[in-house]
């Protein structure tokens, strides 16, 4: 995660009532990121389920962004941050978001464009205005 993004995530909060529960898409922490990376302490007193396809650091819930083992309209909230470059298909990830957020629940989405390249486990986008 970059400085920016969790700057970002903390102006959101400030300035629109997120509802919960709070998912969060890609939330394993590696290891040269555990302090950054860590959103949690942003959302006080919030229900805020941490989800990544591998259990680790930071993941309360094993899921794939591809086929989320959730019902529909689930979730309040959901944070994918700096994660869409890692999925294979990132628009059947994201009608699988639209797909388990409530009616007038809050997506909060960032991705990467001028990164170094980064496997965790695989970086497959950039977005740019051709891709």
């Amino acid at each position: 995660m970059r400085d920016s993004v969790k700057e970002f995530v903390s102006d959101v909060i400030e300035t629109v009532p997120l509802k919960e529960p709070i998912y969060e898409f890609g939330s394993y922490l590696v290891p040269e990121q555990i302090e950054l990376a860590n959103l949690r302490s942003l959302f006080p007193g919030k229900e805020y389920i941490g989800c990544d396809m591998r259990g680790g650091p930071g993941v309360d819930r094993i899921l794939n962004l591809h086929n989320i083992d959730l019902p529909p309209a689930t979730a309040g909230t959901v944070l994918c941050l700096d994660t869409l470059e890692h999925v294979e298909y990132p628009r059947k990830a994201m009608e699988e978001i639209h797909r388990i957020l409530k009616p007038g629940g809050i997506v909060i989405i960032s991705s990467v464009m001028n990164y170094p390249i980064h496997d965790f486990p695989f970086d497959y986008w950039r977005f740019t205005p051709e891709a």
